[in-house]
């Protein structure tokens, strides 16, 4: 198959369009709960965490220390993978025979997604970097299909190494890869050595954060299971397919990843890459089976959009060429309406939505400062000997990062238990959250002495949070401190 030149000028517009709109939006509200977990994480570096590998702490601990008064600079590697991915995407039009205009198309329809660009580019935070990496490791797949070429298949094998450091996700797409490549072809793919040298390698690296997890319990087979349960809450497997769809983007990405698989099984100028539409088959219904959430699939995107982009652009005539560009420029809409595009006041007095993220992008700050408040309110004598607990290990992170002169805060959420238990000579506890009922198993007295207020009056999951004083613990943290561990997102 002869290879066109990459449109390097017309793609790269089109990732540099894309940088724009999220440098435009990225600084709007503030960081997510997630990013100050993340940063807060990095601040306990360890082999593993009980929700995820190491990298992604490690990269929060970076930027936050380059910029740490920014929220914009902290996810300028957001914006940079997500221009990045948007090339890679052409990248992948170029190896299947795709000019120019299916290049750009490719590259427009990563950009238009709401996920790759909304969802992922927005914020720091592992789906990001793995929705990106797996665009490049299919895009090496697809290249080695057409150079047989093995170091490709090693450079591949070593991106899944860095993978591996940021979630766990990147076996199932091997695991189905190889598999189907083993019933479709090229058999060629499960004999080469370098392959398999690589997938060592890349299970290797693994080994420091399997031993923690290891010597930890397994946590993070737990955080699968209360991954499930959220995602049976939010409509389970009838939900899952629509919404992998509606976040490929509807107007043109749904439309192409259909296609896409379509075309990969049954067109005879794809024939040798067939495997890959048998590979996106096999990758949905696993993460659908397990009841993974539906963004889970994005890293298959760029492929299915490459090879409908390929594919429309040999069949389609130019009197179609509006039409296309017309369902583009509704898709890019959309796509940026899922960023953070309204003013805050514009969510003052509205009912909770658990739904919508942008909620969990404000009122960090205030969070830390209503507990500082309440700190600020004992006298000398008692703050010494008082200590402070989260429910959410957000809230936790948020006091660590925005109130720093507090005594350290302590949580029993997810991967925050694991960073240590409050300090044994504290008679006093500030709890932030959680009922009254629950916390008078553990306290003799127990007293709402103040309230968390965000400062936007908007309903999101902290806003009206009590603040609690214990006194008189009821055993020691040593023995307590497991009773706290939770690892749904609250108590």
């Amino acid at each position: 198959m002869a290879v066109p030149r990459f449109a390097r000028l017309p793609v790269c517009l089109v990732a540099g369009a894309a940088m724009v709109v999220l440098l435009a939006f990225g600084n709007r509200y503030g960081y997510h709960g997630d990013e100050l977990y993340f940063i807060a994480a990095g601040r306990h570096l360890d082999w593993g965490y009980a929700d995820q590998p190491p990298l992604l702490p490690l990269l929060a601990l970076l930027m936050d220390s380059l910029f740490p008064n920014s929220v914009m600079g902290f996810r300028l590697p957001a914006v940079l993978f997500t221009g990045a991915g948007i090339v890679v995407a052409g990248l992948t039009a170029r190896e299947l025979g795709g000019g120019t205009r299916a290049q750009v198309m490719a590259a427009g329809a990563y950009a238009c997604s709401p996920f790759l660009l909304a969802g992922a580019g927005h914020i720091l935070a592992t789906h990001m970097v793995d929705a990106f990496l797996w665009t490049v490791i299919v895009w090496l797949v697809v290249r080695w299909v057409r150079l047989r070429d093995d170091r490709v298949l090693l450079a591949a094998a070593l991106v899944t190494a860095v993978d591996l450091q940021v979630k766990f996700l990147i076996p199932v797409f091997w695991g189905v890869a190889v598999l189907a490549a083993w019933l479709l072809g090229p058999k060629d793919l499960v004999r080469r050595p370098l392959l398999w040298l690589g997938g060592a390698i890349a299970v290797a690296t693994c080994v420091p954060t399997l031993v923690w997890q290891a010597a930890n319990g397994w946590p993070q087979l737990e955080m699968n299971r209360i991954v499930a349960d959220e995602v049976s809450y939010a409509g389970g497997r009838a939900t899952f397919l629509p919404m992998a769809l509606e976040q490929a983007g509807y107007g043109v990405g749904a439309v192409l990843v259909v296609l896409g698989v379509w075309w990969l099984l049954r067109s005879p100028r794809l024939r040798e890459y067939r495997f890959l539409g048998l590979t996106v088959l096999g990758v949905t219904a696993v993460f659908w089976a397990s009841s993974g959430r539906p963004y889970y699939v994005g890293g298959m995107f760029a492929l299915c959009f490459a090879v409908s982009a390929v594919e429309l652009d040999r069949v389609l005539t130019s009197r179609w060429r509006p039409a296309m560009a017309l369902a583009y420029a509704v898709s890019a809409l959309v796509a940026v309406s899922w960023l953070p595009i309204k003013p805050i006041s514009a969510y003052a007095g509205e009912p909770y939505d658990p739904m919508n993220m942008e909620l969990e992008e404000f009122g960090w700050p205030q969070v830390a400062a209503s507990v500082a408040s309440v700190y600020a309110g004992l006298p000398p004598e008692r703050q010494a000997t008082t200590t402070i607990v989260t429910e959410t290990y957000w809230q936790a992170a948020a006091i660590e990062k925005f109130e720093p002169g507090l005594p350290h805060a302590y949580s029993g959420g997810r991967g925050y238990w694991y960073f240590g238990s409050p300090p044994e000579d504290a008679r006093l506890t500030l709890f932030v959250g959680a009922d009254r009922d629950r916390l008078d198993d553990y306290f003799d007295q127990v007293k709402q002495i103040g309230t968390v207020d965000n400062g936007h009056e908007v309903n999101n999951d902290n806003q009206g949070a009590p603040i609690w004083l214990c006194e008189g613990r009821k055993a020691s943290w040593a023995e307590l401190w497991p009773s706290f561990r939770h690892m749904h997102f609250k108590w």
